[in-house]
């Protein structure tokens, strides 16, 4: 089990890959390929689960990891949510296993949702609404929140610019519109007790996700996919003071290494009281794990 009081951080963002060549019928290799040249990450292939849990202990981080469900929008197998969360059973010294689900599956997701909660453990919910083809303030996703809400578990929304598909061909046909935070706000409104966390520093709608969080308790903020060397300076200055509670360290695993971000976050203008706060506390209180 995982000793909270002993690790170091919390990487609240990291990504679920399958072994190596599970892909070869859709393109997925492809996909990957291409993010990692955008990101300049030194592997062949993503790490699998197992090897994920090695690195992070390694580094003595827990890490929430998940898969993205977005085979009906890009044909891309999805990694069964089941074996992502039995495998990070295996490693719960250091894993922290969240699902995903996509919300075009309406009353059929919600009742997989509740079940992966009850029966595998899972501790919150990812949404990619640019791999997954919706708008977060679509009704459609509604019967899908509502399971989430009642398990009490965060939802956890990419948003703004993506890797997935940059310098693809049309982008491999993924479109940024649905990942405006801005959106995610009626989501806050009709499910005010369900905590949902913001990923990513929002380009181009940063001082959107700022609003949105301000506005809304139940909002929060996951700093991953940038290295904190790029964060704009209006993200930092919230984070020191208005959102200092509601802001959390994520790598983009395996994009980014917890340990690139950390170096970076060591020397990017974050004020020394506020960064236990983003590393590892806030993350504490939003898994229910706060002493």
């Amino acid at each position: 089990m995982l000793d909270f009081t002993n690790i170091r951080a919390i990487d609240f963002h990291t990504h679920a890959e399958e072994p190596c060549g599970c892909h070869d019928d859709d393109g997925y290799d492809d996909l990957q390929s291409s993010m990692a040249q955008y990101f300049g990450a030194p592997w062949n292939h993503p790490p699998t689960i197992p090897q994920t849990a090695t690195h992070y202990r390694a580094q003595n981080i827990a890490a929430v990891i998940f898969p993205v469900d977005a085979e009906r929008e890009t044909g891309y197998r999805r990694y069964c949510n089941e074996e992502v969360a039995e495998l990070a059973a295996e490693h719960s010294d250091v894993l922290i296993p969240f699902a995903s689900i996509d919300p075009h599956k309406g009353k059929l997701g919600a009742r997989e949702a509740r079940r992966l909660v009850e029966e595998f453990g899972v501790q919150g919910f990812k949404f990619h609404p640019t791999m997954q083809g919706f708008f977060p303030n679509d009704r459609l996703a509604y019967p899908l929140y509502e399971a989430i809400a009642e398990t009490g578990k965060p939802a956890l929304f990419h948003t703004g610019q993506t890797g997935v598909g940059s310098g693809m061909r049309g982008g491999n046909g993924m479109r940024l519109k649905y990942s405006n935070p801005m959106y995610i706000d009626d989501v806050a409104v009709d499910f005010p007790d369900m905590p949902i966390i913001l990923a990513h520093p929002s380009f181009p709608w940063q001082e959107e996700a700022l609003s949105v969080a301000t506005h809304k308790p139940n909002v929060w903020i996951d700093l991953s996919g940038w290295s904190p060397k790029y964060f704009p300076e209006i993200l930092v200055r919230y984070a020191n003071t208005l959102l200092k509670d509601r802001m959390l360290f994520g790598s983009d695993w395996p994009m980014i290494a917890p340990e690139k971000w950390l170096d970076a976050f060591e020397k990017a203008g974050f004020r020394d009281d506020v960064r236990p706060r983003i590393l590892k506390d806030n993350a504490l209180k939003l898994l229910g794990a706060a002493p």
